[in-house]
């Protein structure tokens, strides 16, 4: 802003303060759109409801006057010119299924309290219009730019980001990049992560499961998501009492999560977690490694249950750091290797695992990856795949993090410090991308949860951090 920035800036405010209605009314519009991943086909590479979303939005960003282009389905921007952007805005409009335990229609905007209810008002609708809307109050107030700014509007953040790897082989990548689909006040370090898949064969000694009297595991199984913390698993065993489970999960402490009954001559045995993300397993309780840390002490004597022990032994029930898998590295800049067992399989002979580990920022994938390999094939257990990525690094000393964090400290009158998370955000693979909102810290909007909100008046603040933002990045 040049002349008077105070009274720009009031004037600016007062603008985004006027559209609060409009911004409730298009995040409204948008939830109604069931945008999940679902069967594609031409032009809509990840199905109609995206697709509908995503040329909704175009259809409010042309409304207001920016220059749209839509790539494909993939991906759509709205730019103010025609000219390269110095700062990409990247936002996505895709949302994970409603799931359960709604206490109204996810794909209903509902507002009580002050809040605005729906599947994607944070993540990642809700910002996303928090910035469409923080453009139109620059461009309908004539505030002047040096550099041309594009929001980049995305529709596979959840399922691998394909919209992007789709969108980059168009266009360039802007000099810098944030996205609105974190955490204040700028997530700038994110882990590396390494999700392991492991396969074993254990000769099973059952002959006539379920009537069978041999004293073995005939079925276990615990996990749904590899990135997040099994709240549920089961184990169905022959041969054993009821009484010997109960002795084995009251020594370990951990008798209030297992529930245990007859099926014929089996027992079954639940084990009822807590489910926590794979990047924070501390809060969390695994029910797979407490259900296994139970059956390693039941007394058998076949390779199932060999090598259930030796995965109690390399999994320890409370460990999240992977020391027992030799792996448990650490730095100052982002904390401890986060290693979760999040989905385990046993049926018929044969082991199926799932690990998703989360490392510091310092290392690298080959300082994992052959220890944890390593480890597990001492144990009999073979990796068929894997998924890694290296960690994410910006200097928190960069010109372009010091403006956003400015812009917090003037917003909230709070110091704006640099985080490090284990999760991986939108900008993982682009270079020089932080993440710079839309929660405040210490918020839970229920984010993939049932009741997903966002705060209407937080809503209206972003629209302002991210019009601030704008102009520190690209005003004159």
């Amino acid at each position: 802003m040049k002349g008077n920035d105070k009274m720009n800036k009031t004037e600016l405010f007062k603008y985004i303060d006027s559209q609060r209605d409009n911004m409730v009314s298009t995040l409204s519009q948008l939830i109604s759109y069931p945008s999940y991943q679902c069967e594609p086909y031409d032009g809509a590479p990840f199905g109609k409801a995206v697709r509908d979303c995503l040329t909704h939005a175009l259809g409010v960003c042309r409304d207001f006057g920016f220059i749209t282009k839509d790539f494909y389905g993939y991906a759509g921007t709205a730019s103010f010119t025609d000219d390269e952007p110095e700062l990409g805005i990247l936002a996505h409009l895709d949302v994970v299924p409603e799931g359960t335990g709604w206490t109204s229609n996810p794909y209903t905007a509902r507002i009580s309290d002050g809040k605005l209810f729906g599947r994607g008002a944070i993540d990642d609708k809700g910002p996303a219009v928090a910035v469409m809307y923080a453009m139109k109050a620059i461009k309908d107030m004539g505030i002047p730019l040096k550099k041309n700014v594009r929001l980049i509007l995305g529709t596979n953040e959840e399922n691998g980001s394909a919209d992007l790897e789709y969108y980059f082989t168009k266009e360039n990548p802007p000099k810098y990049t944030f996205t609105p689909d974190g955490n204040y006040p700028v997530i700038n370090i994110e882990k590396g992560m390494i999700r392991g898949y492991f396969k074993a064969e254990a000769k099973p000694t059952v002959s006539e499961y379920p009537d069978s009297s041999e004293r073995t595991v005939a079925e276990l199984h615990g996990g749904a998501t590899i990135n997040a913390v099994p709240e549920s698993a089961y184990a169905v065993v022959t041969g054993i009492d009821e009484s010997e489970v109960v002795k084995c999960a009251e020594e370990l402490g951990l008798l209030d999560m297992f529930t245990v009954k007859s099926i014929g001559r089996c027992l079954r045995i639940d084990v009822k977690g807590v489910s926590a993300h794979a990047s924070t397993p501390e809060s969390g309780k695994n029910a797979v490694t407490a259900l296994i840390a139970v059956l390693a002490k039941l007394k058998m004597d076949d390779d199932c249950h060999k090598k259930i022990s030796s995965l109690a032994e390399l999994f320890p029930y409370g460990e999240t750091n992977g020391k027992s898998l030799g792996i448990n590295l650490n730095d100052k800049e982002s904390g401890e290797l986060t290693c979760v067992l999040s989905v385990t399989d046993y049926e018929a002979g044969s082991f199926d695992l799932k690990c998703d580990i989360r490392f510091p920022a310092s290392f690298k994938v080959e300082d994992v990856l052959p220890k944890l390999t390593e480890s597990m094939n001492k144990a009999g257990f073979e990796l068929y795949n894997n998924m890694a990525s290296q960690a994410h690094c910006v200097s928190a000393d960069s010109p372009f993090v010091q403006k956003l964090l400015s812009v917090y400290e003037e917003m909230t009158g709070e110091k704006g410090e640099c985080i490090a998370i284990g999760g991986g955000t939108y900008v993982h693979e682009i270079e020089g991308g932080v993440a710079f909102g839309a929660e405040f810290i210490g918020e839970d909007n229920h984010m993939h949860s049932a009741d997903e909100f966002i705060d209407i008046d937080k809503l209206v603040l972003n629209a302002k951090m991210f019009a601030l933002a704008i102009l520190r990045v690209c005003g004159e």
